[in-house]
């Protein structure tokens, strides 16, 4: 039975978002677009699309913001602006950046810009980690939070001094907001004072938005308009960028508005999860509405106990596993939205206590 199969049998799915069938999305959508008296966009003008570009740009206190049809190519796209405007094709980047770790090197096959890697790779960044560069940099490229170490992001203090050495140093700030939706609870701060000091935010409309894909790039009107270009340049330039507006348009305010909660219910998790000490949780306290599990088994028998569990009991613990560090373990990603916000106390316990007994070997 595949993974997809499993899943589709399971009654209780602890992370992410409930899954739409594209009938149950498409109906939706549909319904929305009637309601709200919908028209496509031609290549990106039109009401909707233009009024929704604008709303981000206000959430975050930016002037302007563009659709793109992928995050991948909208960071990279912008840093490459970034570091043109300022003579210079170094980029820092973490060692956990999506860029590095996720991209394909698209940054160095199209030469987009030079990476350098700074920081350490389990932790987030201090402003110490980049005071250590002597070389100029072109921009700084910071994710917040930082999924890969467990969504963890830097101390408020800390960004505040990341954001005043780039100003100083005169270097492009750039944020990859994939989840920057989920932070703001954590750091208990508006979405605007998070991205003030930034240059440039992309945020995504699918990860937590759970909409069909695309992203937003946030910054200066002028500069936003070089990026537009270049996207319609390197074949973003999509026809109708309504389903992708749609789809995260209709459950936008309900998905920020609920992004609370869901940190609320990932605190909750954590105080059944201190009752399992062979579970490792990364961070130590949640930062956002995600975690990493680290288990005592290696990633293999990890995603076997899974499966075992999905088969006999309908109860889908998590998605990917992947080796950890030491041997014999393996590490999890959680993510605490809709699924886990809905399920009873007792079930949730229930679900991690036979996660506990497989892992001890019972």
């Amino acid at each position: 039975m595949t993974d997809a199969e499993l899943f589709q049998q399971c009654h209780t799915v602890l992370p992410g978002h409930r899954a739409r069938t594209p009938a149950q999305m498409f109906a939706a959508m549909a319904a929305w677009c009637e309601d709200n008296r919908v028209a496509h966009d031609v290549y990106g003008n039109g009401a909707l699309i233009e009024a929704f570009e604008q709303k981000i740009a206000d959430l975050l206190g930016l002037e302007a913001a563009v659709f793109c049809i992928s995050g991948t190519m909208a960071q990279v796209t912008a840093l490459r602006l970034a570091c043109e405007d300022r003579a210079s094709r170094l980029v820092a980047l973490h060692p956990t950046s999506h860029i590095i770790v996720h991209e394909k090197s698209n940054y160095q096959l199209l030469g987009h810009f030079h990476a350098l890697q700074t920081g350490d790779r389990h932790r987030p960044w201090s402003s110490a980690d980049l005071r250590a560069i002597p070389d100029r940099l072109g921009a700084v490229a910071m994710e917040i939070p930082m999924r890969d170490i467990g969504g963890q992001n830097p101390p408020w203090e800390e960004l505040e001094a990341i954001k005043a050495h780039c100003r100083t140093r005169n270097a492009h700030l750039h944020m990859d907001g994939a989840r920057l939706w989920e932070a703001a609870a954590g750091y208990q701060r508006p979405l605007r004072e998070i991205a003030a000091g930034f240059d440039s935010v992309y945020v995504s409309l699918y990860k937590g938005i759970g909409g069909l894909g695309g992203a937003m790039l946030a910054g200066r009107r002028a500069f936003v308009e070089r990026a537009a270009e270049w996207f319609r340049r390197e074949g973003g330039n999509v026809i109708h960028r309504s389903p992708y507006v749609v789809a995260a348009a209709m459950q936008f305010d309900a998905r920020l508005a609920a992004m609370p909660h869901y940190f609320r219910r990932t605190e909750w998790l954590y105080g059944v999860l201190r009752d399992y000490p062979a579970i490792g949780v990364n961070p130590a306290r949640p930062q956002a509405n995600m975690l990493h599990l680290h288990l005592p088994v290696a990633r293999e028998r990890a995603l076997a106990i899974r499966d075992r569990i999905a088969h006999e009991h309908q109860i889908w613990l998590f998605g990917r596993a992947a080796h950890g560090a030491l041997p014999e373990s393996s590490v999890v990603e959680l993510y605490v939205g809709e699924n886990l916000a809905a399920l009873p106390d007792q079930r949730v316990r229930d679900s991690v206590e036979l996660l506990a007994r497989a892992l001890a070997g019972r």
